[in-house]
């Protein structure tokens, strides 16, 4: 009799050993069965979530189980990145937590709010409608002092980490906050010499990015549209035809080249910088954080005028005087009549 409990206890002791190691097993044991980044969108039900699983783990039927052994039923939204022998505990900690990784955010200089929301909403949840609405509301921009056109300039091109479900307000609120801090002491000092606002800096820094490509040029082009602006000539930068120009025919519209049709049909906008003395009242693009430099820093020379050259594709000829600058333009009109440019 003593033999037969001692086999009884036995083999309910090896049962329940089995039982247990079958439950941890399928608690804790390696589920994850690939390095992966899954998202989970705001609102998301467990069904959603289940469904980006697939593929990824070994069994979706555990990961049900073990979630409501665990009372979890409500993911939160963003971006996780799953390491494979991660378990299914692991995955229901993770997700129900809402510990998300940080997506790294990056935009160069973008010519309209509605580019750079386009821009911003290949990398977050948030789509291009909402982000522009939220660019362009009316209580944050009055609060912040911004116009519809100027608040561009409030976006500095960078890399920035938030998470991918962040909200297009809570984006950006966070790039005022990255403007802000851009505009530190000593970059306002700068400004202040210059007899410039920060904002007057942000608006020259975009011609100075539309005039040249060149990051080593920029602040002898900054230089000379300073020269200029101090002794109260107009700018005649013909990047801002072409905004004037796109104004009115849209942001499709191609120019190659600027005419003096060009000037006259735009005389009237406030952006005609060869009708108008100072600067546009707005940015005509997000300027980089070079072009900003270059107008804070600008190179001191006695430079009046430029013209693209032919000899160094890509830079300017720059020139002191009138007739020199005339030699220079004659020069380029030759070439680039030669290359069949009219428009």
């Amino acid at each position: 009799m003593k033999n037969k409990i001692i086999i009884i206890i036995s083999v309910l002791l090896i049962i329940s050993s089995a039982v247990g190691y079958y439950f941890y097993n399928k608690i804790f044991a390696p589920a994850v069965k690939k390095d992966t980044t899954i998202f989970i969108k705001t609102n998301s039900s467990m069904k959603d979530l289940q469904n980006s699983l697939n593929g990824v783990i070994e069994n979706k039927d555990d990961f049900n189980w073990v979630s409501e052994k665990k009372k979890f039923s409500n993911p939160k939204a963003g971006m996780y990145v799953l390491k494979k022998g991660m378990s299914l505990n692991d995955l229901v900690n993770l997700f129900r937590s809402g510990n998300q990784t940080a997506v790294k955010v990056t935009f160069n200089n973008q010519d309209t709010l509605e580019k750079l929301a386009g821009r911003i909403a290949q990398q977050i949840e948030a789509d291009s409608v909402s982000l522009v609405t939220a660019f362009k509301d009316t209580a944050f921009l009055n609060k912040n002092n911004f116009t519809e056109k100027s608040v561009l300039g409030m976006f500095i091109p960078n890399q920035y980490e938030v998470y991918w479900n962040t909200s297009p307000e809570r984006f950006r609120d966070k790039m005022l906050d990255q403007y802000n801090k851009f505009w530190n002491k000593n970059r306002l000092e700068k400004a202040n010499k210059l007899g410039l606002s920060k904002e007057q800096v942000i608006t020259l820094a975009s011609i100075v990015q539309k005039e040249t490509a060149q990051t080593s040029e920029r602040p002898k082009v900054a230089g000379l549209y300073l020269n200029r602006y101090k002794n109260k000539w107009p700018l005649e930068a013909d990047p801002t035809i072409i905004y004037a120009l796109r104004e009115i025919n849209g942001q499709d519209f191609i120019v190659k080249r600027v005419l003096f049709r060009d000037i006259e049909n735009t005389k009237k906008s406030p952006y005609n910088t060869y009708k108008n003395v100072g600067l546009p009242p707005s940015p005509i693009s997000m300027p980089d954080i070079s072009s900003i430099e270059a107008v804070l820093n600008p190179e001191k020379h006695d430079y009046y005028f430029m013209c693209a050259s032919v000899d160094n594709i890509g830079f300017h000829e720059f020139a002191k005087t009138l007739s020199q600058h005339n030699r220079n333009a004659a020069k380029y009109q030759r070439w680039i009549n030669n290359q069949g440019i009219k428009r």
